[in-house]
């Protein structure tokens, strides 16, 4: 389904198969021979996760921000498909900025989306587990892996993402940080996404300014802790 695109797999090499195995990132349609993709639905309404993230941030967040993303991977999708129909190596190479950037949007925050839940549906609760098991051996306890993900979220320069990811070679849990929307694996094939913050200005400005370290504080409240332990019991070796 999602991100199995045979001109992107082929011909980018962007490695975004480990996040394709673990979400849905929208329905995808075929058209004039090749896989386009869609906005995926979100799992609550955009006012559910209130008063964490606001139900405008969310709206605007999911209609008009991830909306562009996918809007704008399928054109450079189609525009690559005729690059490489007419041999066009140049096109080809110039093509690959805007598919890593629109392509890696859609990827992150199709996770990030899952990544969150209302308090009414477990938001915020803790993991349970092994995941939670592996959060205390990897980091000391959930308070530590909290304060270390907030300070490398707020220290990230400009925008992008911050993780918790389960890195499969090293068997252990790991935080990174990842620039604009480069999707996770561009940090490493055998890192597979748990939890990814969004720390662009967009997720959060309207509602906490310039203060991104309260909505770092704040988005604790809605984590969908379910969800990230169901991914590490899968991928985990």
């Amino acid at each position: 389904m999602a991100l199995r695109a045979l001109v992107a797999r082929k011909s980018l090499g962007l490695g975004f198969q480990s996040e394709a195995k673990i979400l849905a990132v929208g329905s995808a349609a075929h058209s004039r021979g090749f896989q386009t993709f869609s906005l995926p639905d979100l799992p609550y309404d955009y006012g559910a996760l209130e008063p964490a993230i606001s139900g405008e941030i969310m709206q605007l967040h999911h209609q008009k921000h991830h909306q562009t993303y996918v809007t704008n991977y399928n054109k450079a999708l189609e525009q690559l498909q005729d690059a490489i129909a007419k041999g066009d190596a140049a096109a080809v190479v110039k093509l690959q900025s805007a598919i890593k950037f629109n392509g890696g949007g859609h990827v992150n925050h199709s996770i990030f989306w899952k990544n969150l839940t209302p308090v009414s549906h477990g938001g915020g609760e803790p993991p349970h587990g092994s995941l939670g098991w592996a959060i205390d051996t990897n980091f000391g306890s959930m308070e530590a892996l909290v304060q270390k993900i907030n300070a490398e979220g707020a220290a990230l320069q400009g925008s992008g993402w911050v993780w918790l990811a389960l890195d499969k070679e090293l068997k252990k849990l790991v935080v990174e940080t990842t620039a604009n929307q480069d999707p996770l694996v561009t940090k490493g094939p055998t890192l597979v996404p748990l939890l990814g913050i969004d720390v662009w200005e967009h997720a959060y400005y309207l509602q906490y300014k310039n203060v991104r370290p309260d909505y770092l504080k704040n988005i604790w409240k809605v984590i969908n802790w379910k969800y990230a332990g169901e991914v590490y019991e899968k991928e985990s070796p």
